[in-house]
């Protein structure tokens, strides 16, 4: 299948490209390496460098290549900074996929796969979370996230488009060979920033908030490994159909605190990992993890790596190897 990544060089992105590569998919990237790494992408995958505002670029690629579906992973992430420059994050999350879905109409692109997320659903009622909770996201980066998903639905009804919306928990870890891992500048995830605490790269861990009404006061997240999160997108795109809607939640069913990862990460790396309680961060919901039941029933997927351990071990192995990430782009202190 000709398929089209956007945002392929980056994290969960370049895991999906070599997935679909290996699955004998003749892949495309189009990443403007703003956040991206062109040394992440597969060496078997062609990497376009340009940006999704660039119109004539979109229209050229696609007139060139006739993609038979697009896996879509090109935004902002950090939740913080979406709270700070929310009309930052409407414009590249929300017009950016516009363009792109409207050239996918103008060509006739049907099969469409969307990176998306479990904020979406805000502070949710109960624990686990299902498909059905309703989305009351609570920041502006998830507002965009949704609002993309609508746009979504309106264009299956209108023309026909078919998308899988698979709602990430929190993507961890890296390649098992080593080889690509995670290289965000700044960082802003957490498993990387303590893992960078035994590398002597930090000085400590901040814990942005104590008080959470969770087992130990922090907050509880669902980890789960990019390598997974590749296959969910290599079954999704593989079972995508012109004017069908899915969405999916793509997380273990497990949730783990602040201080259990850092208590793995002291365990795997064999370093004391000091800490520091700071004040609450915007943006932040106490608790989210997944009940994965229907991607598990409807798509057969089942997360690989399923403990923790071996998810911060994996990530450990990618970091201690490259302290300096890619090392293709400046860093900031």
């Amino acid at each position: 299948m000709k398929i089209l990544v956007t945002g392929g060089a980056g994290y969960v992105g370049s895991h999906c490209v070599r997935a679909l590569v290996a699955a004998g998919n003749d892949v495309c990237v189009l990443d403007n390496l703003s956040a991206g790494h062109a040394k992440a992408v597969d060496p078997k995958a062609r990497l376009v460098v340009g940006d999704l505002v660039d119109r004539v670029l979109l229209d050229q690629l696609f007139s060139a290549v006739r993609f038979e579906a697009v896996l879509h992973f090109a935004a902002f992430i950090e939740v913080g900074q979406s709270v700070i420059d929310p009309l930052a994050f409407y414009d590249n999350n929300v017009g950016n996929s516009v363009r792109l879905l409207q050239t996918m109409q103008k060509h006739a692109v049907k099969r469409f796969v969307f990176s998306s997320t479990c904020a979406t659903y805000g502070i949710p009622p109960k624990m686990p979370i299902t498909e059905d909770f309703a989305q009351i996201p609570a920041s502006p980066y998830a507002r965009a996230k949704l609002a993309v998903e609508w746009a979504l639905a309106d264009s299956a009804t209108a023309w026909g488009l078919g998308f899988t919306a698979l709602r990430y928990f929190n993507a961890a870890g890296a390649a098992p060979d080593g080889t690509i891992g995670e290289d965000h500048d700044p960082e802003t995830h957490l498993i990387p920033n303590v893992l960078k605490v035994a590398l002597g790269q930090r000085e400590c861990v901040k814990i942005f908030g104590t008080d959470y009404p969770t087992r130990d006061g922090t907050c509880v997240r669902d980890y789960v490994h990019v390598d997974d999160l590749a296959v969910a997108h290599l079954r999704a795109i593989e079972t995508v159909s012109p004017g069908a809607a899915r969405y999916y939640n793509a997380g273990t069913g497990r949730g783990a605190t602040v201080r259990e990862v850092v208590d793995v990460a002291r365990r795997v790396t064999g370093h004391a990992i000091p800490i520091v309680e700071v004040e609450r961060r915007a943006g932040d919901v106490p608790e989210l993890y997944a009940d994965s039941t229907k991607i598990r029933a409807e798509l057969g997927w089942t997360p690989r790596y399923d403990k923790l351990d071996d998810i911060v071990g994996s990530a450990w192995n990618w970091h201690k190897n490259h302290p300096n990430g890619f090392d293709d782009r400046p860093r900031k202190a």
